[in-house]
């Protein structure tokens, strides 16, 4: 399987999905920290990659998805954003709703 595929078939099968610099308990930049913070405090269960243990994804994911940096939430199979995003819509209580959803859906 290509990497493409790979990244595809993740994004599939999690309905909330980070892809983020280390991991939710251990993140190794201050934007997956604030990323994953965010995800956590809506009480949303959520798949992550870690990309520093994914070269292949770390270089691929950002030509696939059109978006440059990390972190990179995907919801519903759609890329919501990074970190700035992330705080924005939190901050709006648009976030939670958001994950609440896609959590319904998955559950469902």
């Amino acid at each position: 399987m290509d990497i493409i595929e790979t990244i595809k078939e993740q994004i599939a099968v999690n309905p909330v999905l980070l892809y983020m610099k280390g991991s939710p308990n251990a993140p190794q930049c201050g934007f997956s920290a604030r990323a994953a913070q965010i995800i956590m405090s809506c009480g949303e269960k959520f798949a992550y990659v870690d990309i520093l243990q994914n070269p292949e994804i770390r270089a691929n994911l950002p030509k696939y998805a059109n978006w440059p940096t990390f972190p990179q939430l995907w919801v519903g199979g759609e890329l919501v954003g990074g970190s700035d995003i992330l705080i924005e819509l939190y901050e709006k209580g648009e976030l939670q709703e958001l994950l609440k959803s896609a959590a319904a859906k998955a559950d469902a």
